[in-house]
């Protein structure tokens, strides 16, 4: 699937799903300058040129066409405005905004409100601020002597994707490392919300009874190679493990690089690494980084 590379189209349809999410202003008396559409849309514009508060206020003042396409009547907001806008959206704001996406993509026929074919995945993120000095830091005293600590926490956040249109239905952020199975049951209720998922496909991280009947009561069915460990003639217990490892349909698994390729995506066009340094602004920064890449393939 392609994505847009034209601010003015990312521009416009974030501001669009915006619109459709969230109300104008937060309080009855606040200042009505600028409304919160406006403040979200910049804020993926934000993700989109990869830049900070400052960064996306000067584009802004250089680009006409993306003022008139943002309705910025009244100029455009301070870097200090844009930066409390985003640290005052909460995951009920976020949330709202991925299933104002999702409408906007049913409405429009891009997608279906019934998901053929998902697959769930984790991935993790770098930290800007983290210098490699401090990960391999001389001992003290010493010349050639080099401390061997490795640091192993890092964002991190498990998506449910659309594998035919590559669009992210679900977001959980958090932070590794750890098993991908934490995320599973959480995903696959955000994704939930706001379509159906027909059949889900996951890797042998998700391998547990627990979450074929999670998603089987749900009306999913689902896909995931189960783990034997060594080498044995004795099935693995639990009823959906035994049929996965008897009966695992290979040609719908083999279809699980969509997901992977959703995480490429991301990195690749937005970055790998994470400018935020607090656990909620990294979370945020996790959502807004995805919902950009919704917007760069429905724009």
């Amino acid at each position: 699937m392609k994505t847009t590379k034209s601010p003015n189209d990312v521009a416009f349809v974030a501001y669009t799903v915006a619109k459709r999410s969230l109300p104008a202003y937060r309080h009855s008396k606040s200042p009505k300058k600028f409304t919160q559409h406006q403040l979200a849309a910049i804020l993926i514009l934000r993700e989109f040129f990869k830049t900070d508060y400052r960064g996306i206020e000067a584009i802004l003042k250089d680009s006409t066409e993306l003022r008139k396409i943002l309705e910025l009547k009244y100029g455009v907001p301070h870097f200090s405005t844009i930066q409390k806008a985003a640290h005052r959206i909460k995951k009920k704001e976020l949330d709202a905004l991925f299933a104002g996406f999702l409408e906007v993509a049913v409405g429009t026929k891009f997608m279906p409100e019934h998901i053929r074919l998902s697959a769930i995945d984790g991935t993790g993120f770098e930290t800007h601020h983290i210098s490699s000095y401090f990960v391999r830091r001389r001992a003290r005293g010493e010349k050639n002597l080099y401390q061997t600590t490795t640091y192993t926490r890092y964002p991190k956040a498990g998506i449910v994707a659309d594998c035919r249109t590559h669009c992210v239905l679900a977001v959980v952020p958090g932070r590794g490392a750890g098993p991908d199975i934490k995320h599973f049951k959480t995903a696959v209720i955000e994704a939930e919300k706001n379509v159906h998922l027909t059949v889900l496909l996951a890797d042998a991280g998700y391998d547990a009874e627990s979450s074929h009947v999670f998603a089987r009561e749900q009306g999913i069915r689902t896909i995931i190679p189960a783990r034997i460990g060594r080498p044995s003639s004795s099935l693995p217990k639990g009823k959906w493990r035994k049929v996965m490892a008897t009966r695992l349909n290979k040609k719908l698994y083999g279809q699980r690089w969509h997901v992977e390729t959703v995480h490429s995506m991301v990195k690749r066009l937005l970055g790998s690494a994470l400018r935020a340094r607090t656990y909620w602004s990294q979370c945020r920064e996790l959502m807004f980084r995805f919902l950009t890449h919704n917007v760069m393939v429905l724009g």
